[in-house]
C-alpha cells in the first residue's frame, strides 16, 4: 500500500487529488494540510511514503516544508504542485531533496506518474518543469556559480511578513525573540536591495513565496 499525503490550502483542490489518487488500487490518501506547519506534522504523524505539496501554502511554503519534512523523515519522497515552473523554485528545491515536479497545468496522467515512480523512489519531472530545470543550469553554467540570496529563516519570515504579520507575530509564530525576528528581516532586506515593508511585499510576490 502506497500511502500519500496531500498539502494544498484550497479545500477543492485536496478533494480532487484524493479523488484521482484513491482510484488506483494500492493508493491511500493517509493526511490532508493546508499550510506548511501542518503539512510537517501531518507527516511527522502520519510517515506518509509520498508528500503532494502545493508550493504556495500559506505560513511556510512548499520547499521549506519539504526541507523539514526531510530533516525528520528522510525516506519521504516529495512532489513539488505548482502553478509556476520558475527556475529558482525548481533549483532550490532540489538542493533540499526534492525529487517531484508537477505544475497544476499538468494533465492527471502527469500526477499518477509522478506518485507512481516516487512511491518506487525514483525521481519524475513534467516536461514543462524539466525544460525550464535545464535553462537554469544552462544559466548558470554560462553566468558561474549563483549563490543562494536568503536563507530558509530569512525566506520564513521574508513569507509570514509579507502575509501580514508584524514583527511581534512573528516572533510568536516561529518562538523567537522579536529581536532576532528584527534581524533576520533587516539582513534579508539587505541582501535583496529592499527599503520598505512595500518594497519586500513585492519581493515575496516576484519570487512567489505567496499568492499575489
Amino acid at each position: 500500500m502506497t500511502r500519500i499525503l496531500i498539502a494544498d490550502d484550497h479545500h477543492i483542490m485536496r478533494r480532487g487529488l484524493r479523488g484521482l489518487l484513491e482510484s488506483h488500487a494500492g493508493w491511500e490518501v493517509c493526511a490532508e494540510a493546508e499550510d506548511g506547519y501542518e503539512t510537517v506534522d501531518a507527516a511527522i504523524r502520519t510517515s506518509p511514503d509520498v508528500a503532494i505539496v502545493d508550493y504556495a501554502m500559506p505560513r511556510m511554503n512548499g520547499v521549506e516544508s519539504a526541507r523539514r519534512i526531510h530533516q525528520h523523515l528522510p525516506k519521504v519522497e516529495v512532489c513539488l504542485f505548482t502553478d509556476c515552473e520558475g527556475e529558482t523554485i525548481i533549483a532550490n528545491a532540489l538542493r533540499i531533496g526534492v525529487r517531484g515536479f508537477v505544475l497544476k497545468s499538468d494533465s492527471e496522467n502527469e500526477v499518477l506518474a509522478a506518485v507512481e515512480a516516487l512511491s518506487k523512489h525514483h525521481p519524475y519531472f513534467s516536461w514543462i518543469v524539466s525544460e525550464s530545470l535545464l535553462n537554469h543550469y544552462v544559466k548558470q553554467a554560462a553566468n558561474g556559480q549563483q549563490i543562494e540570496l536568503l536563507t530558509p529563516r530569512e525566506r520564513e519570515i521574508v513569507q509570514l511578513v509579507a502575509e501580514g504579520l508584524s514583527n511581534k507575530e512573528v516572533s510568536k509564530q516561529l518562538d523567537l525573540s522579536i529581536k532576532t525576528v528584527e534581524t533576520h528581516r533587516g539582513a534579508a532586506m539587505r541582501k535583496a536591495g529592499l527599503s520598505s515593508t512595500a518594497d519586500l511585499v513585492r519581493y515575496a510576490v516576484r519570487n512567489h513565496l505567496v499568492q499575489p
